[in-house]
């Protein structure tokens, strides 16, 4: 099931054996999909732990909450549908939670719109997403587990298409479940049906599956978006990676950062096929063309499916969905990121699990990888009195602290920039296997080298007895040059039990030509998202620290490299907190 329950306690390493594929790489320790905690889920909250709470990430007062799914814009609302657990704090009874806003920031609850009360949906109503059809009806697809443990694809409708927030909505008995898998899909393998899109004279959608260790996106067809058809080959498919969940396809504009309506074609139209592997817990992506005649995707050259690909964020992101904003002609990217604190820790605090800041999306100019930004809204909750500084230098040792700051909530950009890469340090060839958090673990941000690591500390304590760098390294390869990108947790706190990991990824850009680098994080109490260079790499962090909470948080910029490192502009700013899923009580109007 798209965003189901996830811990990390261990790193591992993974083996894909039925392909003589040995991925080096240290990955999220993962527990099974759908694990229950039967003497947890049905504890609700005696009280709630703000410690490490969020104050403006997306979550509801309390309780378990997993994979976004089902975002979309309708009559001047964002509609925004999350798993959830309304009686504890671990995965369970999970129905479909509902919330609206105006502005994708200030947020208010509804009743839940979805629940495990029919035959094809009894023992469960997982992910899913919504469609617009024609005379603007919204429709919403998703999966539902039959009596018979059979993951089936179900449908569902608003009661009343004249209520502005669409309060209710009924699965009707006639045409459900409108996919029913055949004996030669695994049907305890097949979820997660995609928005859908309209080519051909027919619509068209895609269920994640698996086959083996092959990955595979089945493609169903309809004319009138009743009945639906299989098509004879998948729309895309991957050896050696395992259940394909929450799968994402979607165009893109090859200019501009316009997003495009999901059935938008044309003969530059791109487009971006995106699962979430099942076998790792991360969110790959690729880009490529859309043959509609043929209904194949086709990924373009080193565009790589599975663990080797692009990824949204190379931190604790999981379940992503996207959509189409009317209002504003943009593509939206919504992700879940998990606790990483354990099962007793989440029944204690009476929450888990938060949905990140929207992001919008779009091609590079490159055309080879997406480019990621908090959304404009976000910038409605700053203070209007920002820190500055500019022109400041950072000799090799020292961290300089932006004072004026809240550490556990801020939202802060940086460029930086250097005289020369000579100091560089040469690029282990023993790397080029590994995954870049392997490498990032490695090095770590007190270990000494020529260009960085520098960057922020974030959510850290005055004496720095704990603290989360978000840092580069640059390294020489050859003729060019190697630009890595850390969220390093294994700092972050001094509470035992935790799983702190170095997140890592590479950015694709040519600091012999720029000589500068840019970084913005967003802060909040126990998350960090980072975006490198303009949203080109993105890592989010989980923290949990002991010291360095609440006012006692604290910002430093640092250098631990020999060469000085210049910080030519920081602005930073404290974080205000939006309206978070008040209750939007019946016959009243959203703020």
């Amino acid at each position: 099931m798209c965003g189901e329950k996830l811990r990390s306690s261990t790193a591992t390493s993974l083996h894909v054996a039925a392909f003589c594929v040995v991925v080096a790489a240290t990955i999220i320790g993962v527990q099974g999909s759908h694990k229950v905690y039967p003497e947890l889920q049905s504890l609700p909250a005696e009280k709630v732990d703000e410690t490490h709470r969020t104050g403006y990430h997306f979550q509801p007062p309390k309780h378990w909450i997993n994979g976004i799914f089902c975002p979309m814009y309708f009559n001047g609302l964002y509609h925004l549908f999350y798993q959830y657990n309304p009686k504890g704090s671990v995965w369970g009874n999970i129905v479909w939670a509902h919330s609206v806003s105006k502005d994708l920031i200030n947020w208010q609850a509804l009743e839940p719109a979805i629940e495990a009360t029919k035959p094809f949906d009894i023992k469960g109503c997982w992910s899913g997403s919504a469609t617009i059809l024609p005379g603007n009806k919204p429709v919403i697809l998703y999966t539902g587990v039959d009596k018979h443990n059979r993951q089936v694809q179900d449908y569902a409708v608003p009661t009343n298409l004249s209520d502005p927030y669409l309060r209710s909505w009924v699965k009707p008995s006639k045409g459900n479940p409108f996919i029913d898998p055949d004996r030669s899909v695994n049907a305890s393998a097949f979820r997660d049906p995609t928005t859908a899109w309209f080519v051909n004279g027919e619509w068209h959608t895609v269920v994640g599956s698996k086959r083996d260790m092959v990955g595979v996106a089945y493609l169903y067809t309809s004319k009138d978006f009743k009945k639906w058809v299989r098509a004879k080959e998948p729309l895309h498919s991957a050896r050696g990676t395992g259940m394909w969940e929450c799968p994402d396809f979607y165009p893109v504009s090859p200019t501009g950062r316009r997003g495009l309506d999901t059935s938008a074609l044309g003969k530059e139209v791109k487009h971006v096929f995106k699962v979430s592997l099942d076998l790792t817990r991360f969110d790959y992506y690729t880009i490529g063309v859309y043959d509609k005649e043929k209904e194949k995707y086709v990924p373009d050259l080193g565009s790589v499916d599975s663990w080797a690909g692009l990824r949204y964020d190379y931190g604790n992101f999981y379940a992503s969905k996207s959509f189409f904003d009317y209002k504003k002609h943009r593509r939206v990217l919504w992700g879940w990121a998990n606790e990483s604190d354990g099962e007793a820790r989440d029944k204690d605090k009476g929450w888990a699990g938060i949905q990140l800041i929207p992001r919008k999306v779009w091609l590079d100019p490159s055309g080879k990888q997406l480019l990621q930004w908090p959304i404009k809204e976000l910038e409605m909750l700053r203070s209007p009195d920002p820190r500055k500084l500019n022109s400041k230098v950072l000799k090799h040792g020292r961290h300089v602290e932006v004072d004026g700051i809240t550490g556990a909530q801020a939202d802060v950009e940086v460029t930086f920039s250097f005289r020369s890469l000579d100091r560089a340090e040469p690029f282990d060839p023993k790397w080029a296997d590994l995954p870049a958090q392997d490498v990032c673990h490695q090095k770590g941000s007190t270990v000494p080298g020529g260009l960085g690591p520098f960057g922020l500390l974030t959510v850290a304590s005055e004496k720095l007895e704990e603290f989360t760098p978000v840092m580069f390294r640059v390294f020489k390869k050859g003729g060019k040059h190697v630009v890595l990108f850390c969220s390093d947790a294994t700092s972050s706190s001094l509470a035992k039990g935790l799983y702190k990991p170095s997140f890592a990824g590479y950015v694709d850009v040519d600091v012999s030509k720029t000589k500068k680098i840019s970084l913005r994080s967003l802060i909040d109490h126990s998350v960090v998202e980072s975006f490198a260079e303009g949203g080109k790499t993105v890592i989010t962090s989980r923290v949990y620290p002991t010291l360095a909470t609440g006012t006692k948080a604290r910002l430093f910029l640092f250098n631990n490299g020999t060469e000085e490192i210049e910080v030519d502009k920081l602005t930073a700013w404290n974080m205000g907190k939006p309206v978070m899923n008040v209750p939007l009580n019946k016959g009243a109007s959203i703020n």
